[in-house]
C-alpha cells in the first residue's frame, strides 16, 4: 500500500480519502545546529632570520663603540711595578684618558702615562711635579718648586728617601715627573724631564681591584 500526501490530505488507492485538517498537521523540527567553539588563533613561529640580523646589527654597533673608545677616548691599563705605590699599586687596574690633553694642558699633580724617552717601547707612569719653565729643586727628599717646598700629601713618610737633586729649570714642551714611591722610582731624577711628545695620556681611574675603584687623584 502506498502513502502519498498532497497538500495536507493522505489518499489511499482504493479507499476514499480522508482530509486532515491543517491546524493538526506535525510540523517537521529543524534540527539546531550548534555555533561553532571559538578557538584561539595559531601563533606563527618566529622569524629568526630578522631577530638574528637585529642582534648581530646591535652586536656591529657596539664593537664599533668600543673600538673607538679604546683607540681615542679611554684604554684600560694595567701596573706594573710599585714606583706609583701608594697611590697606584703594582698589577692595579686604571684607564688612561688619551683624549683629554687635546682638550686642556697639563697641570701639576696629573699622573700621566708616556713613553720611555731612553726607550719608547715601554710606558711609564708618573707624577707631574714641574711645567715647563720651572725651577725644581730637591734637598733631602723635600721637592721644592721655584724656591716653595711643595705639599706632597700623596707621599706617606714611609716612602719619601733623602736624595737631593739640583736645581733645574724645566725645559719648554716639557715636564718634570716623579713617582709617589721615591725610593723606588725611576723618574726625571734619573733621565731627566719628558718632552711633551712621549706623554700620551692622563690616568683618571681605577677599576680593579674593587677596594680601589674611583677617581685618580
Amino acid at each position: 500500500m502506498v502513502l502519498a500526501i498532497w497538500m495536507g490530505k493522505a489518499t489511499f488507492r482504493g479507499v476514499k480519502s480522508i482530509g486532515i485538517p491543517r491546524e493538526h498537521m506535525a510540523e517537521p523540527e529543524i534540527p539546531e545546529i550548534p555555533s561553532p567553539i571559538p578557538t584561539a588563533p595559531i601563533p606563527a613561529p618566529p622569524k629568526i632570520l630578522p631577530v638574528l640580523s637585529v642582534w648581530l646589527r646591535d652586536l656591529v654597533i657596539s664593537l664599533a663603540i668600543s673600538a673607538f673608545i679604546i683607540v681615542f677616548l679611554y684604554q684600560p691599563v694595567k701596573v706594573e711595578g710599585t714606583s706609583m705605590m701608594p697611590s697606584l699599586d703594582d698589577q692595579e687596574r686604571i684607564f688612561v684618558n688619551k683624549f683629554v690633553y687635546r682638550l686642556e694642558s697639563i697641570e701639576r699633580g696629573d699622573i700621566v702615562v708616556f713613553r720611555y724617552p731612553r726607550d719608547p717601547s715601554k710606558s711609564f707612569i708618573k707624577r707631574v711635579i714641574g711645567l715647563a719653565g720651572d725651577r725644581i729643586q730637591i734637598d733631602d727628599g723635600r721637592v721644592f718648586v721655584n724656591g716653595k717646598l711643595l705639599d706632597e700629601d700623596y707621599v706617606p713618610r714611609i716612602y719619601a728617601d733623602e736624595r737631593s737633586y739640583p736645581e733645574l729649570v724645566v725645559p719648554p714642551n716639557s715636564y718634570f715627573v716623579l713617582g709617589d714611591h721615591r725610593t723606588m722610582s725611576n723618574d726625571s731624577r734619573d733621565f731627566g724631564p719628558v718632552d711633551a711628545v712621549f706623554i700620551y695620556g692622563k690616568a683618571v681611574f681605577g677599576y680593579w681591584p674593587m677596594e680601589k675603584m674611583g677617581r685618580l687623584r
